[in-house]
């Protein structure tokens, strides 16, 4: 009884009607990477946000240009959404450097999203002209310590089924998924669709307007709460 008393008293300001997306993971590590312009990256930057994770490397020829065709749809959506990010990260860190990672950028957001005949998108990149210039946007770009970004997509987002084994050199692992994992303002996991199914992109583009709408109407008892505890 007490400990439903303080649940109701922590999230009785929040605003669940807008959505009935239920909590996945709500234990979200804090994290600290290098986007696409060189910058350090930590999770201050998605306070109070909704964003979407997912995992990539730049030269991927297999699943990676599909899914990011789908991901390029969800931004265009809500590039103008100042409450929304988009949180790439490299699955390759030790090649992806950031210079390869702002010119994927470049392509990702100045090519022309086409759709296949089979229904399929992707992205053309625009030849024999000069590309503008990428002003600030919400997709980063993602680069760091592969143990933490590795640790991210298992534990933190769920989004990686493989476990590696204990005895294996990290150097050695590998990720490659075509899930996306989608977050709510109090960075919970609240979502995980695959990105190359039509369905699951419509349902996320969707969820993410749900997720948008609900508010937290104070910060009380939040500011003395961390998802990772000392």
């Amino acid at each position: 009884m007490l400990l439903t008393g303080f649940y109701f008293a922590l999230f009785r300001d929040y605003d669940f009607t807008a959505s009935t997306l239920g909590v996945i993971n709500a234990d979200v590590s804090d994290f600290s990477f290098v986007d696409q312009n060189g910058d350090t990256v930590t999770q201050k930057v998605i306070t109070d946000k909704v964003y979407v994770a997912e995992y990539f490397f730049t030269t991927c020829k297999g699943i990676c240009p599909k899914m990011n065709a789908n991901m390029r749809r969800v931004f265009d959506v809500y590039k103008g959404e100042e409450n929304f990010m988009i949180l790439s990260h490299s699955c390759m860190p030790e090649t992806d450097t950031v210079s390869l990672l702002k010119a994927y950028e470049q392509k990702m957001l100045s090519g022309n999203l086409v759709k296949q005949k089979d229904g399929s998108y992707q992205i053309e990149e625009v030849e024999n002209i000069q590309a503008p210039k990428i002003e600030k946007s919400n997709w980063l770009f993602l680069t760091g310590d592969k143990e933490q970004l590795y640790k991210m997509a298992r534990q933190s987002y769920r989004i990686d089924n493989g476990k590696p084994d204990s005895t294996q050199n990290v150097a050695e692992d590998f990720i490659h998924t075509q899930f996306f994992a989608l977050l709510d303002k109090q960075r919970r996991v609240r979502g995980v669709y695959d990105g190359l199914k039509e369905d699951e992109v419509q349902k996320l583009i969707e969820d993410v307007k749900r997720l948008l709408k609900e508010k937290v109407t104070t910060k009380r008892f939040m500011n003395g709460f961390t998802n990772n505890p000392e």
